[in-house]
């Protein structure tokens, strides 16, 4: 292990009925004036929406309304929000829905102090010292976006897709109530359970060795994972099926499974660039980015993807634990190459430049991976 700093402010409260304590928190960690960011419907007609204005209204709390956030969300809103909260003198951010509401309310809560260019913090031409603080009511169990100080925004122009991490956006609260994800389509739940897999191996898949700790508990949660999707997926309205994903999600990236060990993140950079430029859902591109990285990495260094296999799957090779990862994403709906994913042509070579544009010649940890090594895996997405 190596040495690490963890902090996780976020306070969660789980359970049903759990959006009704929204005043109760927005009041003591948010303020008197608040922005509510949310998607594009959704929460609005499943009467969500409205239990949490009687929250907040109850309390005491003014607010404001940013509603049509999209899936991989776009700085064009996040712009919005920034006047928006500067005109009305909001003093919190209360994210309601998943991963691209969350990620949405957390970059307007950093634009608002600051007195450049949000984006600057993205680009890396800025480092964030200040936001404003974020609440959270998750509807989709996915991202895991609601306990960490993770934000991914894609800039319009040019269609530039990056990740913020600083611990500085870390939700005050997240509200946790599995019942809100009952009625999610199952294409849906399932590449919400892709994604807090893809969350838990970029952590997994590391060189630091000693960490027995963190690896039992990253197969936990996979093992976890693993058992309950045939469940959620067939039986929609299982609550405890559905309680065990949504804290699976949350855990999978709230930092626990990261500490004391390097990490890789090579999969969700990757990946960026496919739903960047096809506007694919981020869960459906990682099945097809993982087990092609996985293929691809074994042949340099098999030795942490051998030991995924026979603790997870009870397997002895590689081979067969990227089969037997691959199936199990079959068996929730998930795509496995990008004809699958709706991309027939994929433009590899424009993808492959803007990510070493991106990251650098050279991206990776359990295997460094240049220019040519990275448009490998992309061909290998067509041939799975």
């Amino acid at each position: 292990m190596i040495a690490f700093d963890y902090f996780s402010p976020t306070e969660y409260v789980f359970g049903p009925d759990a959006e009704n304590r929204a005043g109760e928190l927005t009041a003591s960690k948010l303020g008197k004036r608040v922005l509510i960011v949310y998607g594009k419907g959704s929460a609005e007609r499943s009467g969500l929406l409205g239990r949490v204005r009687r929250s907040l209204t109850e309390s005491g709390i003014e607010f404001e309304e940013l509603g049509g956030v999209e899936p991989n969300p776009t700085d064009r809103l996040v712009y919005r929000g920034i006047d928006l909260c500067r005109q009305k003198k909001i003093s919190g951010l209360l994210a309601v829905g998943g991963g691209s509401a969350i990620d949405t309310a957390k970059a307007i809560a950093g634009g608002v102090p600051y007195a450049g260019d949000f984006w600057d913090f993205w680009a890396g031409k800025a480092v964030m010292t200040e936001a404003l603080p974020v609440g959270v009511i998750l509807t989709i169990a996915a991202a895991g976006s609601e306990g960490s100080g993770n934000s991914v925004i894609t800039k319009t122009e040019g269609e530039i897709k990056i990740s913020l991490r600083t611990t500085i956006l870390r939700p005050k609260f997240a509200l946790l109530n599995p019942a809100l994800t009952e009625t999610l389509p199952p294409f849906q739940t399932a590449c919400g359970i892709t994604d807090m897999m893809a969350h838990i191996m970029e952590r997994y898949f590391s060189n630091t060795p000693d960490c027995e700790v963190t690896d039992r508990m990253c197969e936990g949660l996979l093992t976890a994972i693993i058992a309950e999707a045939p469940k959620v997926m067939s039986e929609p309205e299982n609550y405890q099926a559905r309680a065990n994903i949504m804290w699976a999600g949350t855990l999978a990236h709230n930092g626990i499974c990261g500490t004391g060990r390097q990490e890789e993140w090579t999969c969700h950079a990757i990946e960026h660039e496919i739903s960047a430029l096809y506007g694919v859902a981020h869960g459906a591109g990682l099945a097809i980015v993982f087990p092609a990285w996985m293929e691809y990495v074994s042949q340099f260094n098999s030795a942490k993807i051998i030991q995924f296999g026979k603790r997870i799957f009870n397997v002895d090779s590689a081979p067969e634990a990227i089969a037997h990862l691959r199936g199990f994403y079959r068996s929730i709906g998930m795509p496995l190459n990008f004809h699958e994913l709706g991309v027939d042509s994929p433009d590899i070579c424009l993808m492959n430049e803007k990510l070493h544009r991106a990251k650098g010649a050279v991206i990776g940890n359990y295997v460094p991976l240049d220019n040519v090594a990275t448009a490998k895996i992309y061909e290998l997405m067509s041939l799975s």
